[in-house]
């Protein structure tokens, strides 16, 4: 069999003509603002000593198997977010490396994880609701009962986090919940809890934008208090402060995250993307809106191609 490339076409121009009948000129709704009692974590880079306790205690408490980017395979070394790897911890190192926090001839870390979006565009990308926001944390969730495998959730987000389980018969979509299942315990996320420094601390996220912006008003080199596991705890550090670049990752990218990062190098360093204060999530939203409200193009687009396929076998046996 063998479609000719002028009917392909004829039948693609068709499913567009119909899309383009039914978009809105206008997006589909406005950019949504972060919950009141949004929960999330607060990482200051430095602060990190790279020590990956977060990394342990994540695959742990949510019983992760190992991840081997080596071919001897013997212990977890994932060198980047993957399907059994829902944190991990990153060194950025320029030249001798021998500086921390500095960006040349300096290193420092970044914490990776979902970054829990105020607007996600996984969630509205996703045409089945298999990725939603909890209306009370704000953490983006994942429901396997409803995912189709379509990944356009990978696809989507700006910050690469969802990854689909290629090695497995029926796969799912990973990525961080903040530790969900532990919070409706009572509990908090494993990755701050077991922070021995406090560079990763959880709390609510008003609190933790309060707590950001006093730390970026602390003199470098003074000796500050830094709470550790989480905000309001007994558990506290003292420590000499390290110059910060005067920004919170996340307040404002992307529309804002549920988790804020401080560092003391410019950002785009330690591979976060650089990204404008509106969400692109309405944007998708407004395609997917237009393509499938009634699913009308897909049916239009499947029929043509029907048509093709018999039009060119059907002198065949």
């Amino acid at each position: 069999m063998e479609i000719k490339r002028r009917d392909f076409l004829k039948v693609a121009a068709a499913g567009g003509l119909v899309a383009a009948s039914h978009a809105h000129p206008a997006l589909a709704r406005e950019p949504k603002e972060r919950i009141k009692e949004a929960v999330g974590f607060l990482y200051d880079s430095t602060v990190c000593t790279g020590c990956k306790a977060c990394v342990s205690a994540c695959k742990q408490a949510n019983e992760m198997p190992p991840s081997f980017s080596s071919s001897d395979q013997l212990w977890d070394n994932a060198l980047d977010n993957d399907s059994k790897t829902y944190n991990i911890i990153k060194l950025y190192k320029d030249g001798t490396g021998a500086a921390k926090d500095r960006e040349k001839d300096g290193h420092a870390y970044v914490k990776r994880q979902c970054m829990h979006c105020v607007d996600p565009s996984c969630v509205s990308a996703c045409p089945v609701s298999a990725l939603v926001k909890d209306p009370k944390t704000g953490v983006v969730i994942y429901d396997k009962g409803n995912c189709i495998g379509c990944r356009y959730c990978q696809l989507a987000c700006p910050f690469n986090i969802p990854k689909f389980e290629f090695e497995k018969a029926f796969p799912q979509i990973r990525k961080c919940q903040l530790c969900d299942h532990l919070m409706k315990k009572g509990e908090f996320a494993a990755c701050a809890k077991h922070c021995p420094t406090g560079a990763t601390v959880f709390g609510k996220v008003e609190d933790l934008l309060a707590e950001a912006r006093k730390r970026l008003q602390y003199k470098p080199g003074s000796r500050q208090v830094y709470p550790v596991e989480r905000l309001g705890g007994t558990v506290t550090t003292e420590r000499d402060v390290t110059p910060y670049i005067q920004k919170i990752y996340g307040e404002k990218e992307g529309g804002g995250t549920q988790v804020l990062c401080l560092a003391g190098m410019p950002f785009e360093k330690l591979g976060l993307p650089g990204l404008s204060e509106t969400a692109d999530a309405k944007k998708s939203e407004t395609l997917n809106h237009t393509i499938y409200k009634g699913m009308i193009a897909p049916i239009v687009f499947l029929g043509g191609l029907l048509y093709v396929v018999h039009k060119n076998t059907k002198d065949h046996k």
